[in-house]
């Protein structure tokens, strides 16, 4: 390990599928006006829904619900939760779904008590939050998985009138309070959810995993993880209910992205960028804009981090390296890869996501460059991954 960092992280976890009763335990340490936050309303089908309300209701709680938090939450519906909030003097927001539910509300918690706008503050200028600002406290009932947004600071904003998908990765005051994990509540996702989120989980791990040439502790943790949900996606997407695997699955999504298989590490994040950078202007998935770049954007950098490419290879998907050179035990790795992104049904190329040449500038300007990763990037590297993409 090379270096200097710290690591904490704040937020309790409740795993399993009597964890909801936890809420008893955690909602009389707030105040009384809580503000249930939610998407489009699969949590009143499945029951969810009414479950967290009974709850809110024995422990004599004033209900005030924000619900419509769509798949990239909006600068638009961020003011509107932040005029919410403000107006119901909110005292502790409930993110009920998924990673984008619990985004919103960490955005929201940290914009009710400034005076500015909260998109140029946070999402442009990358201010952190003042010392001063008090902020509302966020708590996860989590639905769906990928993003780890229940146990990190993360928060991603779209504004589609800049054509700008910003994330902020705020510190350890904004994590949530605590997460509740069950397995169960993930059994009704469309498959197409289940599988982008998935997606999203093994490139988190990714993206911290290629960057560095020393001897990491952090990347033998995340080479487990990795062949952990190879292992649970194979059985989850043929049988969507198997607990083993849907609760293997939702432990890795936290721990891809927690903080932990990060440290030490300079980690690269351009896969990311990319994506996002096609989601402000197609409005897709994220999981799935992650993968219809991913192979493009390994094979572009691969000889660049040979070595960490030919460890992947062996450590991750148990290529044989015997008679072969580096670049061919790389090289087959990233071909297993692929095989299993197809074989799990996740979107392979952009063409498949609307974007068509004629959208590449400004997609190309929309694209935030970082230099963790094996290879610095410019913008005529992405151009040439996005061309590589739409194969």
């Amino acid at each position: 390990m090379l270096g200097n960092f710290k690591f904490s992280n704040s937020t309790k976890l409740y795993f399993g599928e009597d964890s909801l009763n936890y809420l008893n335990e955690e909602l009389p340490k707030y105040g009384k006006n809580v503000m249930p936050v939610y998407g489009g309303g699969s949590i009143k089908k499945t029951g969810v829904y009414d479950k967290v309300v009974e709850i809110l209701k024995a422990n004599d709680k004033t209900i005030i619900e924000d619900a419509g938090v769509m798949p990239n939450p909006t600068v638009v519906k961020l003011n509107e939760g932040v005029r919410i909030a403000k107006e119901n003097d909110v005292d502790f927001i409930l993110a009920v779904g998924g990673g984008s539910v619990c985004d919103y509300s960490k955005a929201v918690s940290v914009s009710v008590n400034i005076d500015e706008d909260p998109w140029e503050k946070y999402f442009i200028r990358f201010d952190d939050v003042a010392p001063e600002t008090k902020i509302i406290p966020v708590g996860c009932v989590l639905t769906m998985v990928g993003t780890g947004s229940e146990m990190n600071g993360g928060s991603v904003i779209t504004n589609h009138d800049q054509n700008l998908k910003i994330g902020h990765v705020f510190d350890e005051r904004v994590f949530p309070k605590f997460s509740i994990l069950n397995p169960k509540f993930t059994y009704t996702l469309p498959k197409k959810q289940m599988v982008a989120g998935i997606y999203d989980i093994f490139n988190h791990i990714c993206e911290q995993y290629f960057s560095g040439d020393d001897d990491n502790t952090s990347d033998y943790i995340s080479e487990g993880l990795l062949r952990s949900l190879i292992h649970s996606s194979r059985i989850a997407v043929n049988d969507p209910e198997n607990y083993e695997a849907r609760s293997n699955i939702m432990w890795t999504a936290t721990w891809a992205l927690n903080t932990l298989v990060g440290q030490g590490k300079a980690q690269d994040w351009m896969v990311h960028m990319i994506g996002q950078a096609i989601g402000a202007y197609t409005d897709a998935t994220h999981g799935m804009t992650l993968s219809a770049v991913s192979m493009a954007y390994y094979r572009y950098i691969m000889n660049d981090g040979i070595a960490k490419f030919k460890r992947y290879a062996i450590n991750v998907w148990n290529v044989d390296p015997d008679n072969k050179t580096d670049e061919q035990i790389a090289e087959e790795g990233l071909s297993c890869m692929e095989n299993w992104m197809r074989e799990i049904s996740v979107v392979m190329n952009i063409s498949e996501l609307g974007v068509n040449e004629e959208m590449f500038d400004d997609i190309i300007d929309s694209t935030l460059l970082g230099e963790g990763g094996y290879k610095t990037f410019t913008k005529a590297d992405v151009r040439k991954v996005l061309e590589n993409s739409r194969k």
